[in-house]
């Protein structure tokens, strides 16, 4: 994966609308496909294609409160674009809105901890745990990793183990050690 490919649109899944307030989009990134769906609260989750199809993604949000009609593609075009420019060593922050439904209780506040981690920095479980107010609860945070709807927007991928080592990402240690050493190739 070279950290000089750049984020496309993929061609082959445009952006479009479900039955139920959800816009949906796809890119192709150096660490494979994303997946994106937005509501028009913001970013409602982002998914890794290498690891759960758009419709398991949409199996999951259907089960939300949404509005009725069709979501509008464009709620997913800032998303892409921003996405865009982090892959392209132009980002460092997210300026997005998010819907966050899919977090709550102390897994939103490991969430929110942990926008507060700097671009090109990592925090091990056990101090993102002290951070969100509980040091006992690093295994807690690693599943709040796990189930973080908005990985890269949320930089989950900063969290490491307690010796340095990656750990896992969503399967693929390789991607996390490749986000990891993106963000510092571009910290400069």
């Amino acid at each position: 994966m070279s950290p000089t490919a750049l984020l496309t649109r993929n061609d082959f899944a445009p952006s479009e609308a479900d039955d139920f307030g959800v816009a949906l989009g796809s890119l192709d990134t150096p660490i494979g496909q994303l997946n994106l769906a937005a509501t028009p609260q913001g970013v409602v989750r982002i998914g890794f294609g290498y690891m759960e199809a758009r419709e398991d993604m949409m199996s999951e949000l259907a089960e939300l409160p949404c509005s009725t009609g069709q979501g509008d593609p464009a709620w997913v075009d800032e998303p892409i674009a921003q996405l865009r420019e982090y892959f392209e060593g132009r980002r460092r922050r997210f300026e997005l809105a998010l819907d966050w439904r899919l977090s709550h209780g102390f897994y939103r506040r490991v969430l929110d901890e942990l926008m507060t981690v700097d671009y090109g920095t990592t925090v091990s479980y056990g101090e993102l745990a002290r951070m969100a107010g509980s040091s006992r609860a690093a295994r807690a945070v690693g599943t709040a990793m796990s189930t973080n709807p908005f990985p890269l927007i949320v930089p989950c991928h900063r969290v490491v183990r307690s010796d340095g080592s990656v750990g896992e990402y969503g399967g693929r240690p390789e991607v996390k050690t490749w986000l990891i050493e993106h963000e510092r190739s571009h910290c400069g």
